[in-house]
């Protein structure tokens, strides 16, 4: 017998009355329909859709993380969810490859019919943003100053109160800086570190000092041996350390990105593969959103070259700066940058894989 005492037909259920119906050319208004104007249309109410699913995902993994708690299983499905997310990302990425198969004569032939329509007016792209943790002041100069243009005054007044909240770097940050990974009773993790670290870099200045071909080259070589090493000596200087914050070099604070450090050194950890998968999937999540960026950008030198866009920007400069500027979790890429080899690394005495119940840490 089916739960439901009233039959559901294919067609109600998805509304397709309203959703195929959504899709009103422009173009007709002035004289004959560009054909590719349908094509257009779809292709950007179909990501509309996407973006909708991604920010149901992102809110139900946002509202995870401000628990008091967070368990195993809700790790788990903060995981799982943004696995999901990801897969949609690939789906978002590929459909570039569709509106591409429009060439810019045919663009052209509807594009100054749509001034000044922009995706600047996404309104669920801008949450999307807001809620990973693109606030306005981190954004170039240019989205500072156009972020909220040409919005509605209801859709201007929600994304304002959403930069008031925390966003999901913030609760990632809170998460990972709670983790109790500092120090256990007489095992001093970032001791031996640091003594591997700078058996490293001696070893490393001795390779340069051996193989470097000129005067000019060691010189080079040395500054940024030297370089690396001062970010390293910042992790455990919390002077140094707030100094690359505010220089933008790093986001995550100090003890966050101690935190993740260690969980990616020992991540085959059965205590720590969760909490890794879960910071791999935000690295991800990053990494698409930037290539997403950057083949957007490149459909749009194609169809443009140096035109500027509808909304005002100067469209493919404008987008290929945004590419990498506008990213949240690159303090998780940047994390190479202080793995060392694992034949480097202390053992963990059995005393402490005992006590790294993690995933119970509660808020503070």
């Amino acid at each position: 017998m089916p739960k439901n005492p009233q039959p559901v037909y294919y067609g109600e259920y998805l509304s397709l009355d309203q959703l195929l119906t959504a899709q009103n050319p422009h173009s007709p208004r002035y004289g004959a329909e560009a054909h590719d104007e349908m094509l257009f249309i779809i292709v950007h109410q179909v990501y509309e859709l996407w973006f909708k699913q991604v920010l149901h995902e992102l809110r139900s993994i946002h509202r995870l993380f401000q628990q008091p708690e967070l368990g195993d299983a809700d790790l788990y499905m903060v995981g799982h969810r943004l696995q999901r997310v990801l897969t949609i990302q690939d789906l978002m990425n590929d459909q570039v490859g569709v509106i591409e198969t429009m060439t810019p004569q045919e663009f052209l032939e509807f594009r100054d019919y749509l001034v000044p329509a922009s995706g600047f007016q996404s309104v669920q792209f801008k949450e999307l943003e807001i809620i990973l943790g693109l606030t306005r002041g981190k954004r170039i100069a240019f989205d500072q100053e156009s972020f909220y243009n040409r919005l509605k005054p209801a859709d201007q007044e929600h994304l304002e109160a959403l930069e008031q909240l925390p966003s999901l770097f913030d609760c990632v940050d809170a998460w990972l800086a709670r983790m109790p990974f500092l120090e256990f009773e007489e095992f001093r993790f970032w001791e031996h570190y640091q003594a591997a670290v700078t058996d490293a870099f001696a070893r490393d200045e001795a390779i340069i000092r051996e193989n470097s071909g000129s005067e000019e080259q060691l010189a080079q070589e040395l500054a940024t041996l030297e370089s690396n090493r001062s970010m390293f000596e910042a992790l455990f200087d919390n002077n140094r350390y707030m100094d690359l914050q505010k220089e933008g070099s790093v986001r995550l604070s100090q003890s966050a990105m101690l935190s993740a450090l260690f969980i990616t050194q020992y991540r085959e950890e059965p205590a720590f593969q969760l909490a890794f998968q879960v910071i791999t999937a935000f690295a991800e999540l990053d990494e698409k959103l930037t290539i997403w960026r950057y083949k957007h950008a490149m459909m749009v030198q194609r169809m443009l070259g140096t035109k500027i866009g509808t909304g005002g920007s100067s469209g493919h400069d404008y987008l290929r700066r945004t590419t990498e500027q506008n990213r949240v979790f690159k303090d998780f890429f940047a994390m190479a940058t202080y793995l060392l080899p694992k034949s480097a690394l202390p053992d963990l005495p059995n005393s402490v894989r005992s006590e790294l119940g993690f995933a119970r840490t509660k808020r503070r």
